[in-house]
């Protein structure tokens, strides 16, 4: 402990004042004293604020902002402090047009920064005419507030629900069907969940919606097979929401922070929905990946389809392809696309997606990315153009070695992290790439995340 009285030169429960220099990739406002840096939550570039220290760390503290004293000009009126203990919205205090600004420094930083890239440029960020009501998807927990059954949202690094009805970030269709299935477990004394003693039954209520088709997914997650009067539950929520196409029960009986069990019973319809994406037509489960915001979902595919200048006669590879959403975009304008992806269920999703769409120059192979292209690498296969969108921890080394002994001539690379984008862009130009174009994309409008979608060629490859 006295190491950290020695480098920091504040204490815990210190007031104090200074000027925000700048925002972490959370959203954090940075404040500086005599080098060492405090994190303060709600705080912006170039306002003075008054704030209280509540944590001292050996590299950094955190302290909770009390009052701003130089307001700025980017800063927005928050309306609701619910939003603000959630954490649902850490970006709402911040006027859309700077939030954008935000998030292409946040990818400049980083390609200097870690892929010691200074001179690859970053296009402005795309954004949205309106960045709220974007989600299609809703998980909200279910638990009993004052002998009440209560859908809301956790507090911030806790589980106690704060009760809410309009998510702000939600199709506020889906919002109000929370709404009205609440209200029915109500009516009927569903008993809610209760955590500390893993006793009570509904634990959450998924609501999933088509952004072109309107079709509704609600997927009642609860911890016992029993849901009694699921007769009468079941006709009421057709009845309150006829968009309804399917109500599924997920049975998770074990005290866990994840929300999904292996149990799975169709209380109506079929486990799945449809919704279009760049006029295909997908058919998704309620545990398949479908990108949250469909608008911003068909404007990052064409531009992976622009970077692709696909002409008919390439062979392409789709790694981590999912249910083959950017598969069949891409089918559509090459001669054979072959996609890998590690979870089965999700590429017979993405087979019967593509016989749904009468799309037969597609092969998907189920496995680890990075085993997979190793294989491929080994037997000698080649491809024209390799398309990567891998979850957040980026590309694994051996999935980056084999695309160097592959040497595909091309590579459009989807990134939801830009530290990992820019830790892979340097080993994959160290590996003789080129990067040629850096697009940012904002599908997630008022928080910090941001997706990037890169162009690379191989050096000594026209285009």
């Amino acid at each position: 402990m006295t190491n950290n009285k020695q480098t920091a030169p504040v204490a815990k429960n210190d007031v104090l004042e200074g000027e925000i220099i700048d925002l972490t990739h959370e959203g954090l406002g940075i404040v500086k004293l005599g080098g060492y840096p405090l994190f303060i939550e709600g705080a912006l570039i170039n306002e003075t604020v008054e704030f209280k220290v509540i944590k001292v760390g050996k590299n950094f503290g955190v302290a909770k902002l009390i009052k701003i004293i130089k307001e700025s000009p980017d800063r927005v009126e928050v309306t609701d402090r619910a939003y603000a203990q959630t954490g649902t919205m850490p970006l709402q205090h911040l006027t859309y047009e700077a939030q954008l600004t935000f998030k292409k420094n946040q990818v400049e930083n980083v390609l200097t920064k870690i892929g010691k890239l200074p001179d690859v440029k970053v296009n402005d960020v795309i954004g949205m005419d309106n960045p709220f009501g974007y989600r299609n998807k809703a998980q909200i927990p279910v638990r009993k507030i004052k002998d009440k059954l209560e859908t809301g949202v956790f507090r911030k690094n806790s589980h106690d629900l704060i009760p809410m009805e309009d998510f702000k970030i939600q199709d506020p269709e889906i919002d109000k069907a929370v709404v009205a299935v609440r209200d029915i477990m109500r009516k009927y004394s569903v008993k809610p969940y209760n955590e500390k003693d893993n006793t009570g039954n509904l634990r959450h209520i998924l609501v999933r919606r088509g952004y072109h088709t309107g079709e509704m997914m609600i997927t009642l997650v609860t911890r016992t097979p029993k849901l009694f009067p699921h007769s009468k539950i079941v006709p009421d929520i057709l009845e309150a929401l006829p968009e309804v196409v399917s109500i599924i029960q997920n049975v998770n009986p074990k005290k866990t922070n994840v929300i999904l069990g292996q149990e799975v019973i169709v209380l109506h319809g079929e486990d799945k929905y449809q919704d279009k994406l760049l006029n295909h037509t997908f058919e998704i489960s309620h545990r398949s990946f479908f990108q949250v915001n469909t608008a911003q979902a068909e404007i990052l595919y064409s531009k992976v389809l622009d970077f692709a200048e696909l002409t008919g006669e390439e062979t392409v590879i789709d790694a981590y392809c999912g249910i083959g959403t950017i598969t069949l975009a891409l089918a559509e304008k090459a001669k054979q696309v072959y996609g890998i992806e590690l979870i089965e269920p999700a590429v017979l999703d993405a087979r019967r997606n593509a016989e749904l769409n009468g799309i037969e120059n597609v092969t998907y192979q189920v496995g680890a990315a990075e085993d997979v292209m190793l294989d491929w690498s080994k037997e000698g296969r080649e491809a024209d153009l390799l398309v990567v969108d891998p979850p957040r921890k980026g590309l694994e080394g051996q999935f980056i070695d084999a695309v160097i002994k592959m040497q595909p001539k091309k590579m459009v690379y989807v990134s939801c992290n830009p530290s990992t984008l820019a830790r892979d862009l340097a080993l994959l130009v160290e590996g003789g790439y080129t990067v040629k174009t850096v697009q940012p994309v904002d599908m997630f409008p008022q928080t910090s995340h941001v997706e990037t979608i890169v162009e690379l060629v191989l050096k000594g490859t026209a285009g």
